[in-house]
C-alpha cells in the first residue's frame, strides 16, 4: 500500500514537483535567514573574538561592549595588576578616527592599541606580514575586510594614511572576524595608538588580563571588581554582552523573525494549496481503496509516507541551497566566516514538519469522510 501511495504522489508530476517546490523553498528561506542572523549577531562580539589570548576583560562599569566603552585612568592597569591572581594585565585602546587616503577619500575606521611589548591584542593570523612590523615607526596592521573596502583589487601594503594629521604606513593584513558594521580596523601599537586618536583625559579602554589558572577566570573576575571597583568579565561573558546588545538595540531580531515568519507561511500555503488539489483529484482512487477493505490507518499511513517523501526532497534540497548560497558569497566581506550552526537546519526539519503535518490533516479529512460507496456512483 505504501508504495501505490508513492506511485500516486509521483503519478501527478506537475503536482509533486509544486509540492516538493513549496517545501524546498521554505527550507531555503527559513534556513538561510536563520543563518545570515545567527552570524550577524555573534559580529557584536568579534572585538572579544578576535583576542583570543584575554581571560578577563576589565573596563569601566558602565563599558557595555568593546564598541561602547567608557575610558578609565591610567592608574587601573596598576590596581588591576596587584590583584592576587593575575598573571599577566596589559593596556588596550579602542578608538573610532577618520584617515584620509593618498586619493583625498576619506573612511572612518577604528584603531585599536595593543600591548607594546607582547602585542596581546592582535588577531591570531595574519593574511600577510608579521606582527613585528609595528616595531616600525608609524605602523599600522590594517584588517582584511578593510583591504577590500579601502583597497579593492591591490595589496595595501606601504601605502600612507593621513590619521588625526599623522601619517601611518601599512605594513600587514590581519584575517580578522569583521565586526557588526564591517569597519575598517587598524592595528597598532598602544604608544602610538595615543598619537592617531584624539586626546582626552582618560584613554585606556580596557586592560585584557590572563589568569594563573584559566579555569578560575570566572573566580578572579570577581576578585577584580571586589577589590578595584571596576567592571571584570570573563571572555565568555564580554561575547555573549556584545550579542546581547544588538539583539536588544536593533531591529534586526524583529526583521529577520517576520522573514522566517513569512517562509513558513508561504510554505503552508503551497503545500497545503497544492496537497489539497492533489488529494481531490485522487479522491475516487482512495475511494476505492476504502471500497476493498483498506481501513483509515491505512489511509493515514499512505498520506503519511506522501507528505514524508515530499519532505525528504524538499528539505534536502533547501538546505543544500542554503550551502551554496553561503559558500557562493564566501568572498564577499559582509559573508566572511559565515558558517551554519546545526541547530539551524534541525529547526527548519521542525518547520517542515509542522507545515506537512498541518497541511497533510487539512487535506486528509476529505479523503477519511469519503464514503466507498461514492466510486460507484
Amino acid at each position: 500500500m505504501l508504495w501505490i501511495a508513492i506511485r500516486m504522489l509521483t503519478g501527478d508530476a506537475q503536482k509533486f514537483y509544486g509540492l516538493v517546490f513549496g517545501i524546498a523553498f521554505s527550507t531555503l528561506l527559513i534556513t538561510q535567514q536563520l543563518t545570515i542572523f545567527v552570524n550577524l549577531i555573534e559580529r557584536g562580539a568579534s572585538g572579544v573574538y578576535n583576542v583570543s589570548s584575554a581571560d578577563v576583560w576589565v573596563m569601566d562599569p558602565v563599558s557595555r561592549t568593546t564598541d561602547v566603552a567608557y575610558a578609565m585612568p591610567s592608574t587601573a592597569l596598576d590596581k588591576v595588576r596587584s590583584v592576587p591572581g593575575v598573571e599577566w594585565a596589559v593596556p588596550h585602546l579602542r578608538a573610532q578616527a577618520s584617515v584620509r587616503t593618498k586619493d583625498g577619500d576619506l573612511e572612518g575606521v577604528a584603531v585599536i592599541g595593543v600591548d607594546d611589548a607582547t602585542l596581546i591584542g592582535l588577531p591570531k593570523s595574519m593574511v600577510e606580514g608579521s606582527i613585528d612590523v609595528l616595531s616600525q615607526p608609524d605602523s599600522v596592521i590594517i584588517d582584511d575586510v578593510g583591504t577590500t573596502r579601502m583597497f579593492p583589487g591591490q595589496s595595501p601594503i606601504g601605502e600612507r594614511l593621513e590619521l588625526n594629521d599623522q601619517r601611518a604606513v601599512i605594513r600587514g593584513i590581519a584575517d580578522a572576524i569583521p565586526s557588526f558594521t564591517s569597519t575598517v580596523v587598524l592595528y597598532t601599537k598602544y604608544s602610538q595608538a595615543l598619537n592617531f586618536v584624539p586626546g582626552t583625559r582618560n584613554r585606556l579602554s580596557f586592560v585584557l588580563v590572563g589568569a594563573e589558572d584559566p579555569l578560575q577566570a570566572k573566580a578572579l573576575s570577581e576578585r577584580i571588581e571586589d577589590e578595584t571597583g571596576l567592571k571584570a568579565q570573563t571572555r565568555d561573558e564580554f561575547a555573549q554582552d556584545g550579542i546581547d546588545f544588538i539583539i536588544e538595540n536593533t531591529g534586526i531580531p524583529l526583521n529577520f523573525g517576520i522573514t522566517v515568519a513569512l517562509g513558513f507561511i508561504v510554505g503552508v500555503a503551497i503545500v497545503g494549496l497544492t496537497f489539497s488539489l492533489f488529494i481531490r483529484d485522487n479522491i475516487k482512487q482512495f475511494g476505492a481503496l476504502k471500497a476493498i477493505g483498506v481501513t483509515n490507518a491505512k489511509i493515514r499511513r499512505m498520506v503519511a509516507v506522501q507528505a514524508g517523501l515530499v519532505g525528504l526532497v524538499g528539505y534536502g534540497l533547501g538546505v543544500v541551497g542554503t550551502v551554496f548560497f553561503i559558500w557562493g558569497f564566501s568572498s564577499n566581506p559582509t559573508f566572511k566566516g559565515f558558517y551554519i550552526p546545526w541547530q539551524i537546519p534541525l529547526i527548519s526539519l521542525v518547520a517542515v514538519f509542522l507545515i506537512l503535518a498541518l497541511t497533510g490533516w487539512l487535506a486528509l479529512r476529505n479523503v477519511l469522510k469519503t464514503e466507498p460507496a461514492s466510486v460507484f456512483r
